[in-house]
């Protein structure tokens, strides 16, 4: 079972944290206590200086009573916390701040360790039956007339250096738990506002990775967070449209394609063993003709329309005359206006308006646009093709006065193989790229084709193409 990103990280934080407490209570402790030792070791040493310096002349001139320098130095050891000796200079102990702590009332240093004199610091000062504990001790020779007449001894407990060491690593423990407590606040408020979306986000991912585009991401925020789960939320609507698109496309192009290939199937059998009579074949191979042509019609517009996706649109920009090539358009339109009575109205604001664009591509889209416009025009009725002219940019408009799109569908007429009920109703000839292949054409050329519509009033397309002065050279 995979472990969480969030679960390693506190792993890590929980083991980092264990090991600084470890490595502060040994090694730390023991780094404390050899600077706390040092720092004692200083203090005594200064302070026997001090007491050598204001009260051993005194003492050595006679001016001042043992008794007497034995209560000043209790006081400096009170002070210190420490048991002070002065020692003759045979090693015998002539004054003691604490006699009470022994367990013999004369004590010679030398016959105990014969060279504890001689040492100045002793960090480890063990004398069994004298000194209740180990102590850390400072010597300094205290000399009268040029001649050393005793020494100055100050112990001080190493049990006490360690107890303080302790408490003030304790004290730092405190401070550790209590910054250590507020890292695992701040952590959980790391995984709340960071970790836990990005699980979010990362199901929802793989929902969308596995196709159930409609799983509901639910991220309240307004940082990055909040912008990427939109974007996935965004992404994740768009696919399903495209899932349903897909769908559509599918359902579309196989009804698109049955419907002939039945016809031609069918009258072909039919000729072939006689149900339809001899003299009526003529008529019959016309139809399975008009369906023939309709298939490879069909089959160019998606080729067509594929080329465009997979290389773009290719444009052989040239400077023509918009009005011309209308003209020429409308004319191959002739018959089909005459046998359903359409009158073609052809309105120009001036004689000619050259543009720079494909003619090629330029005269498909106004086929399109003609054919549309009647195909869906009732008999009697008329269209009006006009051109404008405004600043850089010609306009082209065709409006028709037939059956119109309902409001809820002008969006979707740019869509593959989109038909409204009114198109198969009406005319089963259409396969519904038309449109399509007429907006990817104007959107090659950075022009824009937009539609007006009412329904049982009519439908008006314009575009727009740039406008030059003559021939492009």
């Amino acid at each position: 079972m995979k472990r969480k990103l969030w679960f390693n990280l506190f792993i890590c934080y929980i083991l980092a944290a264990v090991f600084m407490f470890t490595l502060l209570n040994t090694f730390g402790i023991n780094r404390i206590e050899k600077k706390m030792t040092k720092e004692k070791r200083d203090v005594l040493y200064n302070e026997a200086a001090s007491i050598s310096s204001e009260y051993m002349n005194s003492f050595y001139k006679n001016q001042t009573s043992l008794d007497r320098l034995t209560n000043q130095i209790k006081v400096i050891g009170n002070i210190l916390n420490a048991r002070i000796w002065i020692v003759n200079k045979s090693g015998l102990v002539i004054s003691d701040t604490r006699p009470e702590d022994s367990k013999v009332k004369e004590i010679n240093v030398l016959n105990i360790d014969p060279d504890f004199l001689s040492e100045t610091f002793s960090d480890y000062t063990v004398m069994p039956g004298v000194l209740r504990e180990p102590m850390l001790s400072v010597v300094l020779p205290v000399s009268y007339n040029y001649q050393v007449q005793g020494f100055i001894v100050i112990h001080s407990a190493l049990s006490q250096i360690s107890n303080d060491a302790i408490y003030f690593v304790d004290g730092i423990n405190l401070i550790f738990l209590a910054f250590l407590a507020f890292l695992c606040i701040l952590f959980f408020v790391i995984y709340f506002f960071t970790i836990a979306p990005l699980s979010k986000l990362n199901k929802a991912a793989k929902e969308y990775t596995s196709g159930n585009y409609s799983y509901p991401l639910k991220l309240d925020r307004s940082d990055e967070y909040g912008d990427l789960a939109n974007s996935l939320s965004y992404m994740a609507g768009e696919m399903n449209k495209l899932d349903d698109y897909q769908k559509k496309f599918v359902a579309n192009i196989s009804h698109d394609f049955r419907s002939p290939l039945t016809s031609i199937k069918g009258y072909a059998e039919a000729i072939l063993d006689g149900t339809i009579p001899y003299e009526m074949k003529d008529k019959y191979l016309g139809i399975i003709l008009f369906e023939t042509e309709r298939l490879n019609k069909l089959t160019s517009s998606l080729l067509t329309l594929n080329r465009f996706e997979n290389r773009g649109t290719f444009l052989e920009i040239t400077s023509f005359d918009i009005n011309h090539i209308i003209k020429k358009t409308a004319e191959s339109f002739e018959g089909t206006c005459t046998k359903k009575k359409i009158t073609l109205n052809l309105v120009f604001s001036a004689k000619e308006i050259y543009v720079d664009a494909d003619m090629g591509k330029i005269q498909q889209v106004l086929y399109n646009l003609l054919d549309n416009a009647i195909k869906f025009s009732p008999q009697n009725s008329s269209i009006k093709v006009a051109t404008t002219e405004k600043g850089d940019k010609a306009f082209v408009s065709i409006k028709d006065y037939g059956i119109g799109i309902p409001k809820e569908n002008i969006k979707k007429i740019w869509e593959r193989f989109y038909k409204t009920d009114a198109s198969r109703g009406k005319d089963k000839k259409g396969t519904g790229l038309g449109l399509s292949i007429t907006k990817e054409i104007i959107t090659a050329h950075d022009e824009n084709i937009n539609v007006i519509s009412t329904k049982g009033v009519g439908t008006e397309f314009i575009f727009s193409l740039p406008r030059t002065d003559g021939f492009l050279i």
